[in-house]
């Protein structure tokens, strides 16, 4: 039988709570949560949300539940990373340079061999959705707008590769994605900065050249994790004067 819709969005508000403390380090890996009771009074929902927001997050590998001894909090190593609401957590709980970094790692062995792949392989209408984005990115007018139709033109790009496993590998991190782009864009003291090089890897896309697609790529992601450390580094000197 299935739970009511509101039983079922209680556990979830409980689930994000529970977690965003977890993954922010508010909540240190070793540590054992409040007693059940207690922690049901203190979020004031019922004992049994509770334990279905524990049974999820246990799923997650955040935390372990032991008879007489009760949820402890695991070490990060256990923790699923690439589940999504994990990385919307370590992005609501802003991200650190280590986060950042490992995440530009991660566009680095991905994308830019997407982009060669799409250049291989992409339809006419897989094209199409491309300029679609970038024509989207062109004419954003706001941060948010931009950011929307960056993460467009890149979904776009893995979509055209053909391979349904780089597609859903971009689903999972779609959230982490779309909180680079947006540090990255407002990092820049023009939010468009990185427009050029969006445009050389749909016209390498639309030319069938899967190298200038990849090294355009590549090049692309280094110019924002430069500008974001650059951005970093000039607030951390601000601060500290």
């Amino acid at each position: 039988m299935k739970k009511p819709i509101a039983v079922r969005s209680l556990y979830g508000h409980v689930m994000h709570e529970i977690g965003l403390r977890i993954v922010s380090g508010k909540v240190k890996p070793g540590e054992i949560l409040p007693r059940e009771e207690t922690l049901a009074e203190s979020l004031q929902v019922s004992r049994t949300a509770l334990r279905e927001a524990l049974k999820v997050l246990s799923a997650k590998g955040l935390i372990e539940s032991r008879t007489g001894v009760g949820a402890r909090v695991l070490e990060e190593r256990y923790w699923n990373q690439l589940d999504a609401d994990v990385l919307a957590w370590r992005c609501a709980s802003m991200p650190t340079d280590d986060f950042v970094d490992k995440l530009v790692e991660m566009r680095e062995i991905i994308e830019p061999a997407a982009a060669a792949a799409a250049a291989r392989r992409r339809t006419a209408a897989q094209l199409a959705h491309i300029e679609e984005a970038y024509n989207a990115m062109d004419a954003a007018q706001t941060l948010d707008e931009w950011s929307t139709a960056d993460l467009m033109f890149h979904d776009a790009v893995l979509h055209a590769t053909g391979n349904e496993l780089m597609q859903s590998l971009f689903s999972v991190i779609e959230t982490a994605l779309g909180t680079f782009f947006t540090l990255s864009a407002r990092s820049a003291s023009d939010f468009k900065y990185s427009l050029p090089y969006h445009q050389k890897v749909l016209e390498a896309i639309k030319r069938k050249q899967p190298e200038v697609a990849r090294k355009t790529m590549l090049s692309m992601i280094a110019d924002s994790q430069t500008n974001l450390h650059r951005s970093r580094g000039k607030a951390r000197k601000k601060a500290s004067a």
